[in-house]
Parts: C-alpha cells; sequence; structure tokens
C-alpha cells in the first residue's frame, strides 16, 4: 500500500487546508507525508469536534481549528497551498464542496480527495461497506445527512469536473490483519450498541445490524480501500 510519503511526500505545502476535519484524523496522515508545511487549519461545522482537535495537536502550534461549513468556506480566492478532504464527501454536497475547495487554492497549489469506494471490495472489506452504509441509513432517519459511500468511477469523475492537471491517483488497502480477530468485534461491539440504540423505532435497522454483528463474526472486517486522487489547480 502506498505510503503518505509516496503520495505527498514531494510537497512543501505552505499554507493547508483540511475541510470537514472533525478529530484531525487525516491531518495526522498530512504530518506524516509532507515535506514541509507552515500551517495546517483545520474546518468542521461540528462543534464538538473542536475539543477532541484541540487535544489531539496540543504540542503543535502550527495546527488550527476553525469552526466553517465546508460549503461556503470563510476564506479568500487563493488562500491556500494544498487543499483536502478525507471520507467526508458522502456527507456532504459533492460539487459546491469541491468547487469551494478550488476556489481558495492557489493556481498551482494541489488539491487531495481521499475517499473509500464500494465497489471492487473483497469479502472482508464488504463487511466495512455494508457497515457503513447501515450506519448511513440509522443516520438518514435521525435526521443526520450521511449517504452511501460512491463507487471509484463516481469519486473519479467528481476530480475530474475540477479540471486539475498532473493528477496521480493511489489505491489505498491493507489486507494483512486478521480479518476474524476477536479483538475486531470487541472494538465494533459499542458501535453496534450504539447504533442498534440509535434505530429504536425502525426494527428493520435494528435486525440488519444484528445480522451485520453475525457477519463480522462469520465474515470477518477489514477496512475498505480508499482512493486518494491528487491534482494541480491550473
Amino acid at each position: 500500500m502506498p505510503t503518505p510519503k509516496e503520495i505527498i511526500g514531494q510537497i512543501a505545502a505552505g499554507r493547508v487546508l483540511d475541510v470537514a476535519t472533525g478529530g484531525g484524523g487525516f491531518i495526522h496522515f498530512l504530518l506524516e507525508g509532507l515535506q514541509d508545511y507552515t500551517e495546517i487549519i483545520g474546518v468542521d461545522n461540528n462543534d464538538r469536534a473542536a475539543a477532541s482537535f484541540a487535544e489531539a495537536f496540543k504540542e503543535n502550534p502550527k495546527v488550527h481549528f476553525q469552526q466553517m461549513d465546508a460549503h461556503q468556506l470563510d476564506f479568500d480566492d487563493s488562500s491556500f497551498d494544498l487543499v483536502c478532504i478525507s471520507n467526508s464527501l458522502h456527507h456532504l454536497d459533492p460539487g459546491p464542496v469541491l468547487s469551494e475547495m478550488k476556489r481558495v487554492l492557489r493556481p498551482g497549489g494541489h488539491l487531495l480527495v481521499s475517499e473509500m469506494f464500494r465497489d471492487n471490495q473483497t469479502e472482508t472489506q464488504q463487511t466495512h461497506i455494508l457497515l457503513h452504509h447501515w450506519w448511513a441509513a440509522v443516520d438518514m432517519v435521525n435526521g443526520v445527512v450521511h449517504r452511501e459511500t460512491y463507487t471509484r468511477q463516481e469519486l473519479l469523475d467528481l476530480v475530474a469536473s475540477l479540471e486539475l492537471t498532473h493528477v496521480s491517483t493511489f489505491d489505498l488497502c491493507d489486507l494483512s490483519e486478521n480479518p476474524r480477530d476477536p479483538a475486531i468485534l470487541e472494538e465494533l461491539n459499542p458501535v453496534f450498541e450504539r447504533y442498534i440504540q440509535r434505530a429504536e423505532g425502525h426494527p428493520d435497522l435494528q435486525a440488519r445490524g444484528a445480522e451485520l454483528r453475525q457477519r463480522v463474526e462469520e465474515v470477518g472486517f477489514h477496512s475498505a480501500t480508499t482512493l486518494a486522487v491528487i491534482g494541480r489547480k491550473a
């Protein structure tokens, strides 16, 4: 599997924006891979993400959080040297978000999209896809925007609409772990409990959760393959 250094190690990024950052999980990928940077700003419209973000980067004064809507970024045109988003497009309206990301990116700067996709997965990876789609269905009945994942080609088409140059693609897949390791189910158990509780009043969704819990035990679980696409703004 390509490492962060192999994907972005050639980039001396300068000013970096991570869109829909949550607790800043993808920023760890950036810190591991980037050749250099001067500042990283993570933005998210969920104010609850701020505390976990601040804790994660409390010893790095060059990494900051701002509460902001990804559909309407409060930054000037051409403000950043690298703009990225990871595993969040399916929570958002992708067209306006990607347009905003391109707007705040300087000409010649890099745009990076990293997103899991649903097709061409192994049986154990398909467990992750089915789980993710169940989580999405439960979220949606609770009023939380959470769509099913894209196909790989759909992601490529979304990025192609930005008309970037020097585009590179990477498939990130790690099947090295034991897919039926009991620790996996132990880690997922509280997630199952939380989502089954959130699905109260929707017996079909609760039953779906029980079936997926059994699938994790019988088939196993591997994380789905992620597509990373990086290109430059003309």
